[in-house]
């Protein structure tokens, strides 16, 4: 099995601009999550996408592998597709299944990737890795999405929203246990797994009416009938969108 990894890095961030670039301990972000990134077992190759020529620069100077992509990308998923296209073109590369790892999750663990990639058979369409929710802050956060699975545990719905609503009940007491079955709620981690020609055709999707309600691209999978697998970690993610995110780590490291 022929696992790519790439990690999507733009420069033109909405709140944190060149934050692939920020300073963390003496290395940049993009540099951290590909140093993590090399220590996943499971992984055959590790690309950088980018749009920009400083971090294409910056990838090459301490020995990474980049690609450079398109400024017109609207998610990360499309900048790897960018990529699988490059690399069969210039290489005739072709890879099983490519893993996007968020470039802005300079703590991902190796363990986290390594445990997603465990379930790609050749039949598993889509992966993702959930987290159960066991604190209420994150429950009712609406820029952690959750996820409800089937029985089969994969994804049946993601929302912004705490799902599912439990009726007659205040939100702030739904992780408690009640009378009845006690309901898990899971966090969403973004980091995901396609199979390359399940890659090319969600890429072709338009965008659809719940993708752009929640800003939740998955629900565009969803909706026109690929399966999501679910694997979850007892790990949680820590992903840095603003300065702010970066100030509060820099201190933890600090400690």
């Amino acid at each position: 099995m022929t696992i790519l990894g790439i990690i999507p890095a733009r420069y033109a961030s909405t709140r944190f601009p060149a934050k692939a670039l920020a300073d963390i301990g003496g290395k940049s972000m993009i540099q951290r999550v590909v140093d993590q990134a090399r220590q996943a077992t499971s992984l055959s190759r590790i690309v950088v996408a980018t749009d920009d020529a400083r971090i294409f620069d910056h990838v090459k100077n301490f020995g990474g592998e980049v690609v450079m992509t398109s400024v017109h990308h609207q998610s990360g998923t499309d900048r790897c597709q960018e990529v699988v296209q490059k690399l069969a073109a210039s290489e005739g590369y072709a890879p099983d299944y490519v893993v996007n790892i968020q470039g802005d999750e300079p703590f991902i663990q190796p363990e986290q990737i390594d445990l997603l990639t465990s379930v790609l058979d050749g039949a598993t369409e889509l992966a993702t890795l959930v987290k159960v929710i066991d604190d209420v802050d994150t429950l009712l956060n609406s820029n952690a999405p959750k996820v409800v699975l089937n029985t089969r545990q994969e994804a049946l719905y993601f929302s912004r929203h705490a799902i599912p609503y439990q009726r007659g009940r205040e939100p702030e007491t739904w992780l408690l246990p009640t009378g009845g079955a006690t309901l898990t709620y899971y966090k969403h981690i973004g980091l995901y797994a396609y199979r390359r020609d399940i890659l090319g055709q969600i890429t072709q999707l338009a965008p659809s009416a719940l993708e752009q309600a929640e800003s939740l691209e998955q629900l565009r999978w969803l909706e026109n009938g690929y399966r999501i697998k679910t694997v979850i970690t007892a790990i949680d993610s820590h992903g840095i969108d603003t300065p702010e995110d970066l100030q509060r780590v820099s201190k933890f490291m600090g400690k």
